[in-house]
C-alpha cells in the first residue's frame, strides 16, 4: 500500500524555489496496477522518488505499507529500497561486465544473500521474464527488450511489495514497449506486487487499472480503467 496524504516537495528556497509536488493526495492499494502521466516537469520522478525513500517530503506525509516514510533514518530508507522495492528504469542501467544472471543477482550480493539463496531467486526471476536461456550472456550481446527484461528480473529477484517502473518503455521500439507492458501486467497478476508505472504513452497508461494525471505537480485528472483481460493486445499498429 502508497498512501499520499496532502504531500509537497519544494527544492530550493526563496524566488528560486521549485514546487515539484504540490499538496498531493491518493492512495494505491496492494496489488494494484497504477499509472501516472504529465508532461515533463510535472512531478512524476519525484513522486517515485518520495516512494523509494530517495527524497523526503516538505510537507505532509508519504506512507508506504503503513511506515511514514520522513520517520524512517537514512539505513532504514536504504533498507526498505533493498528488500521492498524495485526500480525499472529507461535506461536498463545494466553492469557490460556483468552477465545477466550476475546483474540480477547483485542486489541480493551487496544485501549479504547467501550465494545457495542468491543462485536459486536469479533462477527463479529469470524464469518469470523468460530470459533463463539468456543467463550467460552479457548485455552487449542482448536486445534492447531483453536488456529491459532483465533489468526487470533484476526488480523481482528481491521479492519485492513494489514495483515503480520510470518510463520502462521509453528506449524501446513500439513491439518491444508492448511486450515489455504485457510482463509487467503479467508479474502484477501473478505475484500481487504493487506496480506504479511512469509513461508519457497514453497505450502503455491503458496497462493499468487507474491513471492518474499530473500537470504542475497536481492531480489534474483520476481515471479508472474497465476491467480488460489479462495482456491485452491493444491493437496499437507498430
Amino acid at each position: 500500500m502508497i498512501e499520499f496524504q496532502s504531500v509537497s516537495k519544494v527544492f530550493g528556497s526563496g524566488p528560486t524555489a521549485v514546487r515539484s509536488v504540490d499538496d498531493l493526495s491518493f492512495r494505491i492499494p496492494k496489488g494494484a496496477f497504477w499509472a501516472l502521466m504529465g508532461p515533463s516537469g510535472s512531478g512524476k520522478s519525484t513522486v517515485l522518488h518520495l516512494i523509494a525513500g530517495l527524497t523526503p517530503p516538505s510537507s505532509g506525509s508519504v506512507q508506504v505499507e503503513g511506515v511514514d516514510i520522513a520517520r524512517m533514518s537514512s539505513s532504514e530508507s536504504a533498507a526498505l529500497r533493498r528488500r521492498r522495492v524495485g526500480y525499472v528504469l529507461q535506461t536498463f542501467n545494466l553492469l557490460p561486465f556483468l552477465t545477466a544472471e550476475e546483474n540480477v543477482g547483485m542486489p541480493l550480493v551487496l544485501d549479504g544473500v547467501r550465494q545457495r539463496e542468491v543462485d536459486t531467486r536469479v533462477q527463479r526471476a529469470l524464469e518469470m521474464v523468460n530470459m533463463s536461456h539468456r543467463a550467460a550472456h552479457h548485455p552487449m550481446h542482448l536486445s534492447g527488450g531483453e536488456q529491459q527484461r532483465i533489468a526487470i528480473a533484476r526488480a523481482l529477484v528481491i521479492e519485492p511489495a513494489i514495483i515503480l517502473a520510470d518510463e520502462p518503455t521509453g528506449n524501446l521500439d513500439r513491439a518491444g514497449g508492448r511486450a515489455v507492458m504485457d510482463l509487467i501486467q503479467e508479474v502484477n497478476e501473478r505475484t500481487q506486487v504493487t506496480v506504479l508505472l511512469v509513461t508519457h504513452d497514453p497505450v502503455f497508461a491503458a496497462y493499468g487499472q487507474r491513471v492518474l494525471r499530473l500537470v504542475d505537480g497536481r492531480l489534474q485528472q483520476d481515471m479508472t480503467l474497465p476491467d480488460k483481460p489479462p495482456a491485452l493486445d491493444l491493437g496499437v499498429a507498430g
